[in-house]
C-alpha cells in the first residue's frame, strides 16, 4: 500500500519553550487566584441570595438522597436563620416522608458538589462555599493551560489565567454556593478536552500518514487516501462528552454548549482530514469520525445526565417518584414506571423554566449583559460598624470587572473580522463558545419574557478572556517580529493587564463583603442601575 506523507508540524505545531514552565506558570497563576477565592470565604456569615436554595438542597441530598422542604417561607426564612447559628434543625415535619419532597428546577450534580464541601467542613458558609472556591480556582488553571495550547505561548496562557482570576463575576460566584460556577467549570473542561483532542487526532493523522508507516489495514478495509486512516479510540473526546454531560447535570443550559461543541468537533475533523491530504475529507469524517463522535458526544453525556439522578431513582420519597404504583406491578413494571416518572419530572421542569416570568429587582435582559448594565446584589447590609464612618456598607455584588468586559467586547468584534478574513480555527472556536452561552437567552427574553440575570453569563467569561488573549497575541506579533514591534505590543498588553488589575482591586471590597464607609461603597457603583430596582 502506498504511504501518503504529511508534515506533522503542518497539522500540529510544536510547543516552544519549557515544559516545566508550561505547568509551573499556570499553577502559580491559579494559586494567586485561589488566594482571593479562599481568604475570608466564610464572609459574609449569612445565607446570601440563592444559597437559600442550593446550600439546603445539597444538605438534603447528603442526609436523605433527595431534596426536601425546609422550615419557613421566603418572607420568614426560619431555616436560614437557624443555619447561621449552626442549628441544622431546619426540616419540615410531615406525616409521610414523601409529603416533604421538594420540587427542584435543576438537576442534582451541582448540589452534590456543594454537598461535598458541607460533608467536609460542616453546614457553615465556608462549608457550602468550599466546592465553588475549588472549581473556581481549578478553572483558572484549566483556562491557562488551554490558552497555552491554543496560542503555543506560555506567556499568553498565564495571561488568560490571570485575567480570569481578576474577573469580579468569576470571583463572586467562586465564593458563593450557586450552581453557575459549576456549569462554567464543566463547560470549560469540555472545551479544553476538545482542544486537546484536536491536537491528538491531528497527530494521529500525521503519524499514520508519515513516510515509512503502513496504514496497517487489510486490503479492501482501508479507506486509504480517499478518506484517510481510522483514528481509533479518542479518549479526550470521550472525556469532553463526560464533562458536557456533567454540565447538563448541573443546569439544563449546558445543552447549548453540548450541541455547539459537537458540531465544532466534527468540523475540526473535517478540517484535519482535508489538511492531511485526504481526497474526500468530508466523506471520510462522516464515515470514520461521526459514529464515534455520536457515542462520545451523544451517548456519554446522556448516561452522565441520567446517572446524576441515581439517588432520586433509589429513594422512594423524591418529588414525583410514584413508587407505590411501581411496586404494585413487580420489578419490570417498577423500572418502566421509574423511567416514566422521571420523564414526567423533566417535562415539569421544562415547563417551570419556560414559564418563569416573576419579577425580581435585579433581573435583566441578555443584550445588556456584555456592558454590565444590571448586576445582581447578592448581599447588602448597612448601619453602624467598624469602618470609621457614621454609616457603613457591606455588600457582595455579582459584577464582572468592567475593564476586562469592555476589552472583551472589543476583542470579540475583532475576532469576527479576523475569522472572516483568515478562518482561523481559534477565533471560530471562541466565537462559537461565546455565542452558545449568550445568544440562546435572546429567544427566552423575546419569546417568553423569562426572568434572567447577569450571572448567566459566567459560562462564557472564559471565552471572553480567550478573545482578549488571542487579540493580545496579535498585538505582540510573531516571535521573529522586529524588536520595536514586539516592544510596542508588550507595552499595550501589559497596560491592559495593569488596568484590569487596578479595576479589580478597586472593586474587591464590594465583591467580598468588606465593610466600607457608605460614601466609599457608593463611589464603586459604576452606574445607578447597579443599585436601583428594575422597573416592574
Amino acid at each position: 500500500m502506498k504511504n501518503w506523507g504529511v508534515s506533522p508540524h503542518r497539522l500540529v505545531p510544536p510547543f516552544p519553550g519549557s515544559v516545566l514552565w508550561g505547568w509551573l506558570g499556570p499553577l502559580l497563576v491559579a494559586a494567586f487566584g485561589g488566594i482571593f477565592r479562599f481568604v475570608r470565604l466564610g464572609e459574609p456569615h449569612a445565607v446570601v441570595f440563592d444559597e437559600t436554595y442550593y446550600a439546603k438542597d445539597a444538605y438534603a441530598l447528603l442526609l436523605f438522597g433527595v431534596e426536601r422542604h425546609t422550615l419557613g417561607t421566603a418572607k420568614n426564612p426560619i431555616a436560614d436563620k437557624r443555619l447561621i447559628t449552626e442549628n441544622t434543625d431546619i426540616w419540615k415535619q410531615c406525616a409521610e416522608s414523601a409529603d416533604c419532597a421538594s420540587f427542584v428546577s435543576h438537576p442534582p450534580l451541582g448540589k452534590w458538589m456543594i454537598g461535598a464541601g458541607e460533608w467536609l467542613f460542616g453546614m457553615t458558609p465556608f462549608g457550602w462555599r468550599f466546592a465553588a472556591a475549588v472549581v473556581g480556582t481549578l478553572s483558572i488553571l484549566v483556562l491557562a493551560r488551554v490558552a497555552r495550547r491554543m496560542t503555543r505561548s506560555t506567556l499568553l496562557g498565564c495571561l488568560a489565567g490571570l485575567l480570569l482570576a481578576l474577573d469580579g463575576l468569576h470571583l463572586v460566584l467562586s465564593r458563593t454556593a450557586l450552581l453557575d460556577i459549576f456549569l462554567m467549570f464543566w463547560v470549560l473542561a469540555a472545551f479544553a478536552c476538545l482542544v486537546v483532542d484536536r491536537d491528538w487526532a491531528r497527530q494521529r493523522l500525521a503519524d499514520r500518514w508519515s513516510p515509512g508507516f503502513s496504514l496497517g489495514f487489510s486490503p479492501g478495509s482501508s479507506p486509504g487516501p480517499e478518506y484517510g486512516p481510522r483514528l481509533g479510540v479518542r479518549p479526550w473526546r470521550l472525556a469532553a462528552g463526560v464533562c458536557l454531560g456533567a454540565a447538563c447535570a448541573v443546569k439544563w443550559s449546558g445543552i447549548f454548549f453540548l450541541i455547539a461543541f459537537a458540531v465544532l468537533s466534527l468540523v475540526w475533523d473535517l478540517g484535519a482530514r482535508r489538511a492531511a491530504g485526504a481526497r474526500r475529507p468530508y466523506r471520510g469524517a462522516l464515515a470514520l469520525d461521526l459514529p464515534q463522535a455520536a457515542a462520545a458526544l451523544g451517548l456519554a453525556p446522556a448516561l452522565v445526565f441520567v446517572g446524576s439522578w441515581t439517588s432520586w431513582f433509589v429513594n422512594d420519597d423524591g418529588w414525583g417518584r410514584n413508587w407505590e404504583q411501581a411496586t404494585a406491578h413487580g420489578p419490570l413494571f417498577f423500572l418502566a414506571d421509574s423511567a416514566r416518572s422521571w420523564l414526567k419530572y423533566q417535562i415539569e421542569v421544562l415547563g417551570y423554566h419556560t414559564g418563569l416570568t416573576s419579577y425580581h429587582p435585579y433581573m435583566s435582559d441578555p443584550w445588556s449583559w456584555p456592558v454590565l448594565f444590571r448586576p445582581v446584589t447578592f448581599h447588602y447590609e448597612s448601619g453602624p460598624g467598624a469602618c470609621g464612618a457614621a454609616k457603613c456598607s457591606e455588600t457582595v455584588i455579582g459584577v464582572g470587572t468592567p475593564a476586562l468586559w469592555f476589552a472583551a467586547a472589543l476583542a470579540l468584534l475583532g475576532l469576527v473580522a479576523w475569522y472572516a478574513r483568515t478562518r482561523d480555527w481559534r477565533a471560530g472556536a471562541v466565537l462559537l463558545g461565546y455565542a452558545a452561552g449568550w445568544l440562546p437567552w435572546f429567544y427566552y427574553a423575546v419569546s417568553d419574557q423569562r426572568t434572567m440575570y447577569l450571572f448567566y453569563m459566567i459560562p462564557v467569561v472564559p471565552f471572553m478572556v480567550l478573545a482578549v488573549v488571542l487579540v493580545a497575541g496579535l498585538a505582540l506579533g510573531r516571535a521573529d517580529a522586529p524588536a520595536p514591534r514586539r516592544a510596542t505590543g508588550a507595552a499595550v498588553v501589559g497596560a491592559l493587564a495593569l488596568v484590569v488589575l487596578v479595576n479589580f482591586w478597586w472593586l474587591y471590597p464590594v465583591l467580598t463583603a468588606e465593610q466600607l464607609a457608605h460614601a466609599d461603597w457608593w463611589a464603586r457603583m459604576l452606574l445607578r442601575s447597579w443599585v436601583e430596582a428594575a422597573p416592574k
